[in-house]
Order: structure tokens, then C-alpha cells, then sequence
């Protein structure tokens, strides 16, 4: 075991600064709190024969990561998630002294980074510590200025993520190595239903123009080879919380009443007055309108149901909209 001062921290992306975080910030003296956070403790419970068995404390940003690191990690880990809410924008996050206090406790956390969760990085940095890091932007090799963040939506990629929080839940509790190297295994097995899945759509629909509200869904768009047509000054302005530019938004019209898109894919946790109208008009100009959202929704019960449930949506979509 490594020394309770340590904690593991798993990056998905980091180190790129948030146009929105001077929303979602939050540093520990501003609440009273001890600058040190790194005084992890681990749980034991009895086992067979008298022996104990050590429980990982993990706090995840986002409730998927939490999800995977809880598959993982199986019943040597207790994962708490921060972000959970599904009908609540997960850009406008704020966190709180209860959050604060999880992340002292934690021995592996677990942040998407891209700016998605920089109060993440405030809070772990409060007390100037060095913690051990597993930095998982080198094994995503995400680059740019302005990289979609919503890394979790590259399904082929994501066994990279969750080979980094194998890794740092076995440097938590080494002990427990083989239970996680075995359930590490059974999860990205199932991911192979949905690589099949964007394989299917990628032969069927190769090159079909769809639009989206914003980049919640590009990745996975790439990954099934489907064209998306949205301007990209209108999805960005719609991420970052403004309206976007007049010409956006009338390029972003047109695509709609003229009928140059098969489907429209809508973030149900971002609606504002132009998504709405957007929604609406392709609903007018009979074009499908998949729902789709940032973080798992309530009554999900694994990472691999939600995109699975979401692909699904997505290809009757285009099965529809390509019918003669």
C-alpha cells in the first residue's frame, strides 16, 4: 500500500483551462477547510478466517467514470460520483465543502480534464500536495486548442481510460490486483456489443449528414462515419453557454428547413430558447431528433446500457430518415 498521503488521480485530459471554470471553482480555506486534503484513510472489513480486506475510496468527477472504476474495481472499491444530476448542465457544476471532504478521504480520484472539470484541479491543489497522478491525456493523445471534451463518447477509446483506472486501483490495493485485472477484462468485453454497433451503422449509413446542438455526441458521430453538418462557431457558442452568431445560427436554420441533415442529435441537459428552436424545426421538417445526454440518466444501470440505448436511438433515427 502506498503511504495514506498519497492519492492517485486519474486524468482522462488536463491541464487546458476552462472558459466557464471561474463558475465552478472551489478552494478549501474559502470554506474553512484544513489546506490538508491528503489524509486518505482506507476502510477494512472482516473476510473469511479473520482477515481483512482494504475498500479503495474513489471519487469520480462524472457519474461514468464512476461507473466504469465501479465495474473495475468490483467490491474492493467504493466509488463516489460528483456529477450525477441528469437534468442539470454539467458545465455549470459547483462544488461544496461535502465534496471537499470526499476528496480528503479519496485514495483514487478520477477527472475528465479538457476544462471539463477544473474544479477538480482546485480542490486537489488547495494544499500544495504532490499527489501520485495517472495522466490518461498522454494514453488519449487528445491535442489542440480546443479538443471536445466529452471523451467518453469515443467507445473504442475508452478501454485506454479504463486500463489507466485498473492501474490505479491496483496501486491503491495491490493485494487485489487479480480481481481487478479479471474484471478490467470482462468490461471491455463488453464493449465489443457496442463497437459492433458503430461498425453497423458506419456500413450503412457511411457519410450521412446529421447535425447536433453541440459536441456531446461527436466522437461517437466520427467513430460510426456519419457527416456532421452543424457550424462549428454554433455547437462551440452553445457549449460555452452564449448565443451563437447570427450567421451560425441562420446556417444552422437552413440545415433544417432545407433538409440537408437525416437526424438531429439534442442535448437534453443544455436547453436554451436557440436549441429549442432548433429542436422544433426539425420536428416541422419531419427530421428525427435523437436525444442525448453528458452524464448517465437516473435508472442507468452501467456506462455500456446508456451508449447502448443511445445508438440504438440513433440508428432507427437513420433507418427512418433514409427510408424511401
Amino acid at each position: 500500500m502506498p503511504a495514506l498521503s498519497e492519492m492517485v488521480t486519474v486524468m482522462v485530459m488536463g491541464h487546458i483551462t476552462d472558459r466557464r471554470s471561474v463558475r465552478r471553482f472551489l478552494l478549501a480555506p474559502a470554506l474553512g477547510l484544513p489546506l490538508v486534503l491528503w489524509g486518505a484513510v482506507t476502510a477494512t472489513t472482516p473476510a473469511a478466517g479473520g482477515a481483512t480486506t482494504q475498500t479503495v475510496h474513489v471519487v469520480a468527477a462524472e457519474n461514468f467514470w464512476g461507473n466504469i472504476a465501479s465495474q473495475i474495481g468490483g467490491h474492493d472499491v467504493e466509488v463516489t460520483s460528483l456529477i450525477t444530476n441528469p437534468n442539470a448542465d454539467p458545465h455549470l457544476f459547483e462544488t461544496d465543502a461535502h465534496d471537499a471532504a470526499l476528496l480528503a478521504q479519496a485514495q483514487v480520484v478520477i477527472e475528465n480534464g479538457t476544462g471539463y472539470d477544473t474544479w477538480i484541479g482546485s480542490l486537489l491543489s488547495a494544499d500544495g500536495g504532490h499527489p501520485r497522478i495517472v495522466n490518461a491525456a498522454s494514453v488519449l493523445d487528445v491535442t489542440g486548442s480546443d479538443p471536445n471534451p466529452h471523451l467518453w463518447y469515443d467507445i473504442p477509446r475508452v478501454p485506454k481510460v479504463a486500463a489507466a483506472i485498473a492501474g490505479a486501483l491496483t496501486k491503491a490495493s495491490p493485494q487485489d490486483a487479480r480481481t481487478i485485472r479479471k474484471n478490467l477484462a470482462i468490461f471491455d468485453a463488453s464493449l465489443q456489443p457496442l463497437d459492433q454497433a458503430l461498425a453497423t451503422i458506419k456500413s450503412k449509413y457511411h457519410n450521412v449528414s446529421v447535425a447536433y446542438t453541440e459536441r456531446v455526441p461527436g466522437y461517437l458521430l466520427a467513430d460510426a462515419g456519419l457527416d456532421v453538418k452543424t457550424p462549428p462557431g454554433f455547437a462551440r457558442a452553445i457549449e460555452d453557454g452564449t448565443d451563437p452568431g447570427a450567421a451560425d445560427t441562420v446556417a444552422m436554420r437552413e440545415l433544417l428547413t432545407h433538409h440537408d441533415v437525416n437526424v438531429l442529435l439534442y442535448n437534453l441537459q443544455t436547453v436554451t430558447p436557440v436549441t429549442t428552436q432548433m429542436r422544433v424545426l426539425a420536428a416541422q421538417h419531419s427530421i428525427p431528433v435523437v436525444g442525448v445526454s453528458e452524464t448517465m440518466p437516473a435508472g442507468t444501470a452501467t456506462y455500456q446500457q446508456w451508449q447502448e440505448t443511445q445508438m440504438t436511438d440513433l440508428r432507427r433515427a437513420l433507418q427512418r430518415s433514409t427510408s424511401p
